[in-house]
This record gives structure tokens, C-alpha cells and sequence, in this order.
């Protein structure tokens, strides 16, 4: 037996799945989710075989739900998104169900699942190619604990490479994310963000003065007194950002 989870804040949505799931006899649902935070405790809880997922969802849509999640459970996505979204969920091999879900598409996306089975790396993919258009610019989405945060990006100080996941350091504490340096630095608002380093990216509003340190490289003085190295190459960077 296939645990499954359904993931919607739409009970409509939810009730539909569930009358086309009656043909899919090897597939159990074990949970009900109305949104992306009980959607990441009934994942760790149950670790279900599959998960049908909704994106546009209050609170944390459902790209956002799915970093919170390891190991990440095969996906079929139910999405309302545009003809252009949909070619990126094709190009990952990630099936979805455009709303409203038709019974015949339905199936042929549950039968694609049992066929082959939904690969976590192709969904880990398409996470990377989608998070810019699913508000990635405006907030970041952190675990701590058993508690999920979202912490706005004009809180951000800066970020700090840290092994495998990237630091982020705000006005309340730090956190870490297992990201690299690189999304970050496309995902980012480069009006707001630069990476003045390879270990560092810098939130502008937060410098205070830049001081030459080593040969040809420099040191950003933060408002709260920390300073950040900045390579040459960084520091081009800021002179073109800050017109100086």
C-alpha cells in the first residue's frame, strides 16, 4: 500500500481527489493538509509514498513547503500557474494537474507515478528552476526545530557560506538554509543583494563605510559593527551598485 497525502487549503479540490482516488485501490490517503505547515508535519510523521501537492496555498505555498521537507516524497503538483510554468514542470519530468483537475488527466498522472516513479532529484530541480517566480525574492523560508519561520528579506544582514548550507544572518538571530551561495545570488534582488565575496553576500542597506584592508581588497563595516571581507572582484560590484 502507497501512503498519500493531499495537500490543499480547497476542501472542494481535496474532495475531488479523493472520489478519483477510489479507482487507485494500492493507494491510501493517511492525511488531509489545509496548508504548507501541517503539510511538513504529516510528511515527517507519515513519510508517504507520494504527496499531491497545491503551489498557491496561504501562509507557505507549496515550492516553499517542499524545502522544508527531508527526504523530499515524490510530487504531483496541482497548479493554476500559465502556459510558461507548466513547460518548466514538463521540462523536470515533474507531472502536475492543471485546476480543475479533470478525471482522465487525473489518472494518467497517477498511473505516470506508478509507472516509473516520481524522482525527489527532478523535483529538487524543478525547486531551483521555479523559486524566483513564487515570491523567492520576497522572503525566505527557514525550518528551526520543529518550528517553520519566514523571514523577510529587508531583515537580512548578509549571508555566510557555512559547508553545505548557507548562513542567513537578520536582525533576530541566524539561521540556516541548505541552499548554496549561487541561488541565493540570482534569486536575490541584485539592487539589494551582492556578493562582495565568495563566502559572502551583502544586504547594501546594512553598510556603513568601506575601508581598504589587504593588497587590493577591502572590508564593509555593517551597521551592527561586523565587517565582511570583500574581494576585488566584489568590490566592483558595490562601485557600480553604489555609484561610487
Amino acid at each position: 500500500m502507497i501512503k498519500a497525502i493531499l495537500i490543499d487549503d480547497e476542501p472542494l479540490s481535496r474532495e475531488i481527489l479523493k472520489r478519483y482516488l477510489i479507482h487507485f485501490p494500492q493507494i491510501e490517503i493517511v492525511e488531509e493538509c489545509n496548508d504548507g505547515f501541517e503539510g511538513v508535519k504529516a510528511i515527517q510523521q507519515h513519510q508517504p509514498g507520494i504527496i499531491f501537492l497545491d503551489i498557491q496555498m496561504p501562509k507557505i505555498n507549496g515550492f516553499e513547503m517542499l524545502e522544508l521537507v527531508n527526504p523530499m516524497p515524490p510530487v504531483i503538483f496541482i497548479t493554476a500557474f500559465d502556459e510558461f510554468a507548466l513547460k518548466a514542470f514538463e521540462a523536470n519530468a515533474i507531472d502536475y494537474l492543471l485546476k480543475p483537475v479533470s478525471e482522465d488527466r487525473f489518472a494518467k498522472a497517477v498511473q505516470k507515478f506508478l509507472d516509473k516513479s516520481t524522482q525527489p532529484a527532478a523535483t529538487t530541480s524543478l525547486l531551483n528552476a521555479m523559486s524566483q517566480t513564487v515570491s523567492q525574492s520576497n522572503r525566505i523560508v527557514v525550518k528551526t526545530g520543529s518550528k517553520v519561520k519566514i523571514i523577510p528579506v529587508h531583515d537580512i544582514q548578509y549571508l555566510e557560506a557555512d559547508d553545505d548550507f548557507v548562513k542567513i544572518v537578520t536582525t533576530e538571530g541566524t539561521y540556516l538554509k541548505n541552499k548554496t551561495m549561487s541561488f541565493y545570488e540570482q534569486s536575490l534582488d541584485p539592487h539589494q543583494f551582492v556578493r562582495v565575496h565568495r563566502s559572502y553576500i551583502l544586504h547594501i542597506s546594512q553598510i556603513t563605510k568601506i575601508e581598504p584592508y589587504q593588497k587590493e581588497t577591502h572590508l564593509a563595516v555593517l551597521k551592527n559593527g561586523q565587517q565582511i571581507p570583500i574581494s576585488k572582484t566584489g568590490y566592483g560590484k558595490l562601485k557600480v551598485i553604489l555609484g561610487i
